[in-house]
């Protein structure tokens, strides 16, 4: 049975990779195997926005109201969650590599069918099965994380990973806005099926197997479900599976809503929307790399932690406050300033969230890393069709959704991580 909620694990040491070839095998293509993982958890932001700039397109497209061509995003989102759950303890029971192909196949499937959906129903379930497929690239790039580093290296990996995937959130709105100036919105899921294939080929060619057989677990769904039930006993691992989940719900309630918000109220183009989109992923990608290079093994991540939720708080009622009219009628520029600053703080909030909750994880990676991603997209996927129950003409909803969840992830913070108490919490900057 799995060793659970380690009060205090070793964050000094330097990475170690779990098994020996894993280490082999990261000397070998060590930064082949970076790129590749950063690669496999940008999935959600490729399938998600290089999408977004053509949702008012679908909604005219489909003869579909715009409450409903979000849920093409919820269904990705619940599919994402629900995959994570099963194909994490896959990967604890037959290894990384043949869970993670499988489901790339099936990802690229899925997204061609997106690009013929004839109806707004058969998209939202296109969409379902492209994110049950995704999902394995988001919890087996983690479990594999988790495989080859520890502690302190661990979160800097985190980071890592973070620049490299938030070239997606970059790149992606700016290619489907320029993608809607030749074609329509189906032409976006043709780039993403391609994009799809090129990836399933390289994992096949250059990613090895990272798990052990030796460090497998045997057991069925049982073992499964009593290794994810010792992960949510440990108080510390819930807290911070918690505070990153309503975290990641205000972060995809932005992404579900600033499409209309920018473009319908704010009568931006979609190439303008892309830009701003694109400019926002430039921050949350520098702080995240100014958390991974200079506060990591500086400052205590749970206080650095506790300062990304505060930041997002703070964003969030500025928004609200816009879209209430308290400072009258205001253009696009603050909107813009207060979006950035929530994204930003994503770049410290979101990765120390998922280092913090591994580090108190010894064995089982690949369920800890369901739990982490199931738990995440479960929230945003109930978060994200509220930003749209006011309709399209109002960014209230969409700030009262991104305020609610930034302060129920910091009550779970606080309330069952203890960051003050220093055998509960890894205090990284004094290890």
């Amino acid at each position: 049975m799995p060793e659970y909620g380690a009060p205090t694990p070793d964050v000094s040491r330097a990475a170690v990779p779990t098994t020996e070839p894993a280490a082999r095998a990261l000397r070998r293509t060590g930064l082949l195997v970076t790129v590749l993982l950063g690669s496999l958890t940008a999935t959600p932001p490729l399938a998600m926005d290089m999408y977004l700039p053509s949702l008012p397109q679908v909604t005219k497209s489909l003869n579909a109201p715009a409450a409903t061509v979000q849920l093409t995003l919820t269904a990705c989102l619940l599919g994402m969650a629900l995959g994570q759950l099963v194909v994490g303890p896959m990967s604890d029971r037959w290894g990384r590599r043949r869970p993670l192909l499988t489901g790339l196949a099936v990802y690229v499937v899925a997204t061609a069918l997106c690009a013929l959906a004839p109806t707004v129903e058969l998209l939202v379930v296109f969409r379902l099965a492209q994110g049950l497929a995704g999902a394995a690239g988001i919890v087996i790039a983690r479990a594999v994380v988790r495989d080859l580093h520890d502690g302190m290296a661990m979160a800097r990996f985190f980071s890592t990973l973070m620049l490299i995937s938030g070239v997606a959130p970059i790149v992606a709105p700016l290619i489907g806005g320029q993608i809607l100036r030749v074609t329509d919105w189906r032409g976006v899921f043709v780039v993403l099926t391609v994009v799809g294939a090129l990836l399933a080929g390289m994992v096949w060619a250059k990613l090895p197997e990272t798990l052990a057989p030796a460090e497998r677990h045997s057991g069925g769904v049982g073992e499964a479900l009593r290794a994810m039930r010792g992960l949510l006993a440990d108080g510390g691992f819930s807290g911070y599976m918690l505070a990153g989940s309503f975290a990641f719900a205000a972060l995809f309630a932005y992404i579900s809503a600033s499409p209309f918000v920018i473009q319908e109220i704010y009568g931006a183009s979609p190439q303008t929307f892309s830009l701003l989109f694109g400019l926002n992923s430039v921050g949350l990608v520098i702080v995240g790399q100014i958390n991974g290079k200079v506060l990591v093994g500086r400052v205590s991540l749970d206080r650095v932690l506790a300062v990304g939720l505060t930041i997002v708080i703070l964003a969030a009622t500025a928004l609200l406050l816009m879209a209430l009219g308290v400072f009258g009628e205001v253009g696009l520029a603050p909107v813009a300033a207060a979006l950035f600053v929530l994204m930003s703080a994503m770049g410290i909030t979101l990765p120390n969230t998922q280092a913090l909750a591994l580090m108190r994880v010894k064995h089982a990676a690949g369920s800890a890393s369901a739990l982490l991603g199931t738990s995440s997209f479960l929230v945003g996927a109930i978060a994200t069709p509220l930003v749209g129950i006011a309709g399209e003409h109002t960014a209230v909803p969409m700030a009262v959704v991104q305020l609610a969840t930034a302060v129920v992830a910091l009550a779970c913070f606080v309330g069952m991580c203890r960051p003050w108490n220093r055998r509960a919490s890894v205090e990284g900057a004094e290890s």
